[in-house]
């Protein structure tokens, strides 16, 4: 079946490509990637990929420009090494924050990084809960869009919550639609925090709108976790609402910054994210519960090399 497959990992997320590589049945493809003093990378292809459907594994997180010029320069490698097709997995894609003009004389970084990924030689795309579904547009090539809200979904179900205790939270307006699928899955109500950003660092929970929430288990859900700051100040509002206990889940778990810190800290019964980031030791919170990605990526990639249809696995 995989004759033609060549999976290539980068150095971003090893654990998680050697998942996929196991989910798919095959060996990761060799690769050497080292560093040179001046802090050069210095990759060679181990084996002969001509003529071959590559998928290059590497997300772009933290540190993220190091990871991103490392995917460049693996992709650049794999087209001079005469790959059939090169597809780009990248469970998480940084720079994805900066999706737009909001004030003058700001780039839009999103769309930069979606220039140097195609021009390097990228055929393809596969990513995970972009921050902003529209940075697909920004691609000159197709891009697969994954949701991770299914797994996490059923983690949460297995918990076995009485619908009539649950109570699922948007952070603020622009995760209504995320929240909505959750309560459409796992049932609740939906409670929404009005939420301003007072800075890049600091956001500020102005009111609740939706309740009431005493008493209630509360899940809280986001596309990722930077700093901490809105998820902490949602699960504040939440508790000062008289909630019971309460999640917290995201996707991407970056937790950079103060976020361990806070997280630690805070009223939290778990905070559940996926492994679309490999976290050191000293970021995970005691609360922390990480659920794997794999069998998504996975399947994806089977399906991507098959020519058949992605939109089929979430229905």
């Amino acid at each position: 079946m995989y004759d033609q497959l060549s999976l290539i990992c980068g150095r971003a997320n090893p654990e998680l490509g050697q998942q996929v590589a196991d989910y798919l049945g095959i060996q990761l493809a060799e690769v050497s990637v080292s560093d040179f003093p001046d802090g050069e990378l210095c990759i060679k292809l181990e084996e002969n990929i001509r003529g071959r459907d590559v998928f290059i594994f590497q997300p772009t997180s933290p540190p993220v420009n190091d990871n991103l010029m490392e995917l460049l320069i693996l992709i650049d490698a794999c087209k001079r090494a005469s790959a059939e097709r090169i597809t780009c997995v990248i469970p998480y894609f940084g720079y994805a924050r900066q999706d737009r003009k909001d004030s003058g004389r700001v780039p839009i970084t999103s769309k930069l990084v979606a220039n140097l990924i195609t021009e390097a030689g990228a055929d393809r795309v596969l990513t995970v809960d972009l921050h902003a579904a529209q940075i697909q547009g920004f691609f000159d090539v197709p891009v697969d869009h994954l949701y991770a809200g299914p797994a996490i979904d059923e983690y949460f179900r297995e918990l076995d919550i009485p619908r009539e205790n649950l109570v699922v939270m948007s952070p603020d307006e622009g995760s209504i639609k995320r929240a909505l699928k959750h309560v459409r899955k796992l049932g609740g109500s939906l409670v929404i925090i009005d939420k301003r950003r007072a800075s890049a660092m600091e956001t500020l929970q102005a009111n609740l709108i939706g309740g009431p929430i005493e008493g209630k288990t509360v899940l809280i859900f986001d596309d990722m976790i930077a700093t901490a700051g809105s998820i902490c100040g949602a699960v504040r509002t939440a508790k000062e609402h008289g909630a019971g206990e309460v999640y917290v889940a995201a996707t991407h778990g970056v937790l950079c910054g103060p976020a361990t810190r806070l997280l630690a800290e805070a009223p939290v019964k778990e905070i559940v994210v996926t492994n679309s980031i490999n976290l050191k030791p000293e970021q995970k919170p005691p609360q922390l519960k990480i659920i794997s990605i794999a069998p998504l990526l996975g399947e994806a990639i089977r399906r991507i090399h098959r020519n058949e249809s992605i939109s089929d696995l979430f229905g």
